[in-house]
C-alpha cells in the first residue's frame, strides 16, 4: 500500500463514523420536568396568569355564596366603577415598577393635578379645556422632576418619591387653602371636569366614562409595552440597566420619559377623581399610592423590575374590588377586607419569588 493510500484510510474511517452519528443539536435542558415545574415555567412566561386565576376563583367563591346578589350586571359594573381610579393610578405605578423603581407620590400628584384643574376653571375663570391641560402639565412636571432626580442625580426612587410625596402634599394644601370646590360650582362653570363621572348604558350594565378611560388606557399601554421599541426598552432597563446600556438603550432618557409619562397618567386619574366624587377636594385620594402598589403587587408584577404585565395590574385591582364588595355584601367587619388583602399581598410576593427561581 502506497503512503498516500495509507494516509487516506484513517480519514475514510472517520467519515464512516461521522455519517452514522447523530445529527441532533446538543441540548442541555432535560425534558423530564415534573408537572409542578412545567406549571412554574408557564407562570414565568405568563405573568398575568396568577392574578387572573385568583380573580376567577374570587368571583366564583363570592358568586357561590351570594348567588344573584353578586352575579348581577349592577354589582359587577359597580366593582369596575370602584376600581377605576385605583386602576388608572396603578397603570402609572406599573410603568415605574417595571423599571425596578417605586413611586410613593402618585396619589399626591393625582390630587394636586385635580386641584389645579379646579382652581384654574372655577376660581381663575380659565376655560375648562385649558384648565385640564394645566392639570396635565402639573402631573408631567412632577413626574419629570422625579425622573430627573432618579436618572441624572442617581438618587434611589424610594427616597425621591417619598420626598416628592411630602412636597406635593404640602403644596396641594397650601395652594388650595384646604378648601373644597363644590359640585354646584363645577356644574355651573366647568361641567367638563365632571365628565368621567357621567354614566352610559351597555345592555343591562351601567358604566361611567371613568371606567371607559381605564379600559382604553390599559389597552393603549398593553400595546405600547408589547409592540413598541419604547416598551421593549422599558423592560430591558428594569431587567438589567447595564446590559440595556450596552445594547444601545439610553437608560437615563428612558427613565425620565417613564416617570414623566407616569405623572401624566396621574393627572388623568385626577380628572377621573373629580368625576368620581363630583367635586375638587384636596383631601381625596389620600391612599391612592398604597392602593396602586397593592394592585401592582397582587397583579403579579415583580418589584425587582423587568417582569410583569399591565393586564396583571388590572386583574390585581379587580381582585381588591371583588374582595371589598363581596365581603361587604356578606356583612362582615370591614377589617376582614384589609386582612385578606394583606394576605394576598404577601402571597403574591412569595409566588413571585418562587416563579423567579425558573430564571435563576
Amino acid at each position: 500500500m502506497s503512503e498516500p493510500q495509507a494516509a487516506s484510510k484513517p480519514h475514510m474511517e472517520y467519515e464512516k463514523v461521522l455519517s452514522g452519528s447523530s445529527t441532533q443539536v446538543a441540548q442541555f435542558d432535560t425534558n423530564d420536568k415534573t408537572l409542578l415545574q412545567k406549571f412554574q415555567h408557564f407562570l414565568h412566561s405568563s405573568p398575568a396568569a396568577v392574578p387572573l386565576i385568583v380573580l376567577l376563583l374570587s368571583v366564583a367563591i363570592f358568586g357561590t355564596i351570594l348567588g344573584s346578589k353578586f352575579f348581577s350586571a349592577f354589582t359587577l359594573t359597580l366593582i369596575l366603577q370602584q376600581v377605576a381610579i385605583t386602576g388608572i393610578i396603578g397603570a402609572a405605578q406599573t410603568l415605574i415598577i417595571l423599571t425596578a423603581g417605586i413611586d410613593l407620590s402618585v396619589g399626591a400628584i393625582m390630587v394636586l393635578s385635580s386641584v389645579v384643574m379646579g382652581q384654574f376653571a372655577v376660581n381663575y375663570g380659565v376655560p375648562a379645556p385649558l384648565a385640564i391641560l394645566a392639570g396635565f402639565a402639573t402631573g408631567a412636571i412632577c413626574g419629570f422632576i422625579n425622573g430627573y432626580l432618579v436618572a441624572r442625580v442617581k438618587l434611589p426612587p424610594f427616597i425621591v418619591t417619598l420626598g416628592m410625596w411630602q412636597i406635593v402634599l404640602a403644596t396641594n394644601f397650601l395652594y388650595s387653602a384646604n378648601e373644597t370646590i363644590r359640585s354646584q360650582d363645577l356644574e355651573a362653570k366647568a361641567p367638563l371636569l365632571q365628565f368621567f363621572g357621567e354614566n352610559f348604558r351597555f345592555g343591562g350594565a351601567v358604566f361611567t366614562y371613568g371606567v371607559l378611560a381605564l379600559i382604553i388606557l390599559v389597552a393603549i399601554l398593553w400595546y405600547v409595552l408589547n409592540r413598541t421599541a419604547w416598551g421593549r426598552h422599558l423592560y430591558a432597563v428594569g431587567d438589567d440597566p447595564d446590559a440595556a446600556e450596552l445594547a444601545g438603550v439610553n437608560v437615563k432618557k428612558m427613565l425620565i420619559s417613564v416617570y414623566t409619562m407616569s405623572g401624566i397618567i396621574c393627572a388623568l386619574g385626577g380628572w377621573a377623581l373629580i368625576g368620581r366624587i363630583g367635586s375638587v377636594s384636596p383631601t381625596a385620594g389620600q391612599f391612592a399610592n398604597i392602593e396602586s402598589i397593592t394592585a401592582v403587587v397582587i397583579g403579579g408584577l415583580s418589584l425587582f423590575g423587568g417582569r410583569g404585565s399591565i393586564m396583571g395590574m388590572l386583574f390585581g385591582a379587580l381582585i381588591v374590588g371583588v374582595f371589598a364588595l363581596g365581603l361587604r355584601l356578606i356583612g362582615t367587619d370591614p377589617q376582614w377586607t384589609y386582612l385578606m388583602i394583606g394576605v394576598l399581598i404577601i402571597a403574591a410576593v412569595a409566588i413571585d419569588q418562587w416563579i423567579r427561581k425558573v430564571a435563576g
